[in-house]
């Protein structure tokens, strides 16, 4: 089901519900919200079209019936609070449908039964809907909203407290006519009080909101000199700053910024920021939430280090903290809980400058001015030389945003933009404010890129359109020729230093294209286009091909059109003189009758100090002096209730202003109704021959229509049946929704695991390659182990063979011995030499042992095996040598005894 099919059935549905409210029809519109909600069509209400317009129109009808359904009016307020996330529909529902108003009337019906829901989401709708907006004291059902928030926001806390708060926040911020109401109730001490007492509560959110509201309505009073006097004001600095940096969402961090913003317009308190000890840590620590993911939250930040460049002093500080940043040490009086380290705070604001045109927060027009800001105090101070790394890092991604886009971009994204291009201009204009950062942007910027984007900008934006038309006052015109003017600007002042800008730069001023925006600028109501505009004009009024003439023309031809817009302000004025005496009445009628007495009491006296000056009568100073107190007193509350007044007129012109938008919706509407009746009379025709021939027809199925009946009854049946099964529908509908985003995420992952698959055989393959190098070398390895064991086991062999050989050595020595114990005295002088020739033989004995633990230890050293067996041959050969020494002095010993042993019989060998 499309949208607008869609729509139709929800207008269809509120119709009937509203003209019989049974179970049936609400139960149908039900499921229509519910449908709508779903689509999530928030784009489409923002468009000036008829059927969304007449949507959000019965929307605003529903929850103002007092008769609706309590289900319904929830159902509504949730669709519309969905809504209300677009700035522009937002802008709508509050300036053309007048839902603050409504909603108020909403609470005020469900204001008796606080454990209500629509109650609930009624506040939460409208503290949304009046952020950073002005609200009139004077529409409806708005004093009746701020008392019941005063006395909920005074009795026991429950989960209303918090919305109401934020509620009344919004009501005080910025208004003087909402402040003079709750400063002249009566328990207005008592509600100063409650919101004193919230200061030291756990929640930072009721914090924020109660400091807030006291701010708004007690700054420049007495309650408010207490509160933000010299002696506490650092520890409400050092209060914000922690329910800045912890608080509990985005909602309170947007509040806490505003609340410190509201307190830099003040003088004294922004001197007192500049003396703040702490407030280095502090902004160290702001610049780290720009470090998050979150726009909202970024976009407040950013708005702040605005605020603080506001404070010469302040701005000294942000430059130094963002261009020169270090290590600075968080002091232990913030409190602030221990984060992760952040980038470098230029980086993130690149980064910040870098976010999409479609996105619709303003962090990168923010991150421009805050760039401007800081330009400009590197130029105040004569450090450039701090920001050379910076203006390096900065001027590729300037350039790029100067780039012209790849395809054509609708409105709105077209005036976003330029709306940056002219902001990063202003950051390259202000780059050229010093010589050291001129030669910078002088190296990066080329004049083909100029010419081109001026280019752009004659051929796309429209300004070669015949001057004094009503196109040259359009927006996106407008924007695109602020753009060329900043850029010829741009091009005069580097025109010296780059290659070939001098040329582009004159040739450019002669082009007859060049009337219109000029002539924009000329006539402009800003000061910096009309200098802009004069400076150019300057340069090109002594180059002979420049069209003076046609400038002039271009000029008088807004003139006349401007002339045209002002001719109906006489109409405005009477209708605004009109607005003034209903409010003349309004105001005699709710005011006592003392003033017109007081009035005219001093209208006597002012008569009687003028007659008795030209009468020249005698009058004391005494009574003179307090004829002048008396006149300055009535004065004072004159003054008082003339600013009064004026808020009111003020409120009344702008009401005027939203009657003036809706009357050229109605004429809209009408035109567009007009030509649907055409259409629908043509279709009207047509059903009238269809008619005709149905009616042939008609009298066929009489005869038919009994058993049609019957059919119907099944069809009832069938229908009840198939209900169930739409609802069925809708069910698994939400369910295919769920489920086709989880087959996208799906399919990412699998693409994702797909190249992560290719890259894993790519190392497969390589991995096989290594393994069969890797046999090949195992193999020539196992084939040497081979022929090294085969060796190893011959050794073996041989060494058991010379253990044999030692064996019977041994005995035959054990045999020697035994003789030589018998013949022991005469050997005396020997024993000496068979000692020591038997430690040989335990060396020997030690030897042996050791061989055989070599032999064991082949098997791990194979590849060393041929050498250490060579060692083994040669320790072999020496103890062969031994052994020979050994029997040629047994048989010397032999000899000495007496015996006639021969010598080769003692001749030991291995």
């Amino acid at each position: 089901m499309d949208a607008s099919a869609c729509m139709k059935s929800l207008l269809l549905a509120a119709a009937q519900y509203r003209a019989a409210k049974s179970p049936a029809h609400a139960a149908l519109l039900q499921r229509s919200l519910e449908v709508i909600s779903g689509l999530k069509l928030t784009r489409l209400f923002a468009s000036n079209q008829i059927l969304p317009s007449e949507c959000l129109s019965c929307l605003v009808e529903l929850i103002e019936d007092p008769n609706i359904s309590p289900c319904l009016i929830l159902s509504v307020i949730t669709l519309l609070s969905q809504l209300v996330l677009d700035k522009e529909t937002r802008e709508a529902l509050q300036n053309t449908y007048n839902l603050t108003s409504v909603l108020a009337g909403v609470v005020h019906r469900s204001s008796t039964n606080p454990n209500d829901p629509v109650l609930l989401q009624s506040i939460q709708l409208l503290q949304r809907l009046t952020y950073n907006v002005r609200v009139f004291h004077a529409s409806t059902n708005t004093d009746e909203l701020i008392l019941f928030l005063m006395r909920h926001i005074q009795s026991t806390e429950d989960e209303l407290t918090i919305p109401c708060l934020g509620l009344m926040a919004n009501l005080c911020r910025h208004n003087l006519s909402v402040q003079a109401h709750i400063k002249s109730l009566n328990d207005v001490k008592g509600f100063y009080r409650t919101l004193i007492s919230f200061l030291a509560h756990s929640s930072l959110t009721m914090v924020v909101f109660a400091l807030s509201i006291l701010s708004s309505l007690t700054l420049n009073e007495e309650v408010g000199e207490k509160l933000f006097h010299a002696r506490n004001i650092h520890q409400t600095f050092q209060l914000i700053f922690n329910i800045l940096v912890n608080g509990d969402g985005t909602l309170t961090r947007k509040y806490s910024v505003d609340l410190l913003m509201d307190l830099l317009k003040n003088p004294k308190i922004a001197d007192y920021l500049t003396r703040y000890e702490h407030f280095t840590s502090c902004l160290n620590q702001v610049l780290g939430l720009l470090n998050g993911r979150d726009p909202d939250s970024s976009t407040k930040v950013l708005e702040l280090l605005l605020a603080f460049c506001s404070v010469t002093e302040l701005r000294h500080v942000v430059r130094q903290t963002i261009l020169e940043p270090s290590g600075v040490p968080v002091s232990g009086s913030t409190r602030f809980t221990a984060r992760s380290k952040p980038s470098e705070p230029s980086i993130v604001l690149v980064h910040w400058l870098n976010q999409p045109l479609e996105g619709s927060e303003n962090c990168c027009f923010l991150a421009l001015e805050l760039f401007k800001e800081i330009f400009e105090d590197v130029i105040d101070t004569g450090n450039s030389t701090s920001a050379e790394r910076f203006v390096d890092l900065l001027l590729p991604v300037l350039l790029d945003h100067l780039q012209l886009p790849e395809q054509n971009l609708d409105e709105l994204l077209a005036k976003r933009n330029c709306e940056r291009m002219v902001k990063v201009i202003d950051v390259m204009l202000m780059l050229c404010g010093d010589d050291t950062m001129k030669m910078h942007a002088s190296k990066a910027l080329t004049a083909s890129r100029c010419t081109s984007l001026i280019e752009h900008q004659f051929t796309c934006s429209g300004i070669d359109v015949g001057f004094g038309t009503k196109v040259v006052d359009s927006e996106l015109c407008k924007l695109a020729a602020d753009v060329i003017l900043k850029t010829l600007d741009l091009m005069s002042r580097l025109k010296q230093l780059v290659p070939s800008m001098e040329v582009s730069f004159y040739k450019i001023l002669q082009d007859q294209r060049l009337i219109t925006p000029l002539a924009l600028a000329l006539t402009s109501d800003h000061r910096e286009q009309v200098q802009a505009g004069l400076r150019i004009l300057f340069e090109a009024a002594p180059l002979p091909d420049f069209p003076a003439i046609v400038l002039g023309e271009s000029i008088a031809a807004n003139n006349a059109y401007r002339q045209q817009e002002t001719e109906h302000a006489p109409k405005k004025i009477h209708m605004q003189s009109s607005i003034t005496s209903v409010m003349s009445m309004k105001c005699s009628t709710s005011y006592p009758s003392n003033d017109d007495a007081t009035t005219s009491n001093i209208q006597e006296l002012i008569q009687k100090l003028q007659s008795g000056l030209e009468m020249k009568e005698p009058i004391t100073d005494v009574r003179m002096s307090d004829i002048m107190d008396v006149y300055e007193q009535k004065l004072a509350a004159l003054a008082s209730k003339e600013t009064r007044l004026q808020d009111l007129l003020e409120a009344k012109a702008l009401a005027l202003a939203q009657a003036d938008r809706l009357i050229a919706q109605y004429r809209c509407q009408r035109v567009q109704a007009e030509s649907e009746a055409r259409t629908l009379a043509a279709m009207l025709k047509d059903a009238e021959r269809k008619n005709e021939e149905l009616d042939v027809l008609l009298k066929a199925q009489q005869v038919e229509s009994e058993r049609a009946q019957n059919d119907i009854e099944q069809l009832f049946q069938h229908n009840r049946k198939l209900q169930t099964v739409a609802e069925e529908y809708e069910i698994l509908k939400r369910s295919s929704i769920d489920l086709l985003q989880k087959h996208e995420s799906t399919e990412r992952q699998y693409k994702d695991l797909q190249i992560t698959c290719n890259s894993l055989n790519k190392q497969a393959e390589a991995m096989k390659k290594l393994n069969e190098s890797l046999k090949q070398q195992n193999d020539k390895t196992v084939a040497q182990l081979m022929e090294t064991e085969d060796h190893r086991k011959e050794l073996l062999k041989q060494l058991q063979d010379r253990e044999s050989k030692i064996s019977s050595f041994q005995q035959k020595i054990k045999l020697l011995e035994e003789k030589l114990k018998a013949r022991q005295k005469e050997k005396t002088d020997m024993e000496e030499t068979i000692d020591i020739l038997r430690k040989e033989l335990s060396k020997t004995e030690q030897a042996r042992k050791e061989l055989s633990i070599k032999a064991s230890s082949l098997e791990v050293q194979k590849s060393q095996l041929e050498g250490r067996l060579e060692e083994k041959e040669a320790i072999v050969k020496l103890q062969q040598e031994e052994l020979s020494k050994h029997s040629h002095m047994i048989a010397m010993i032999h000899s000495l005894s007496g015996g006639k042993l021969n010598a080769e019989t003692v001749n030991l060998s291995l």
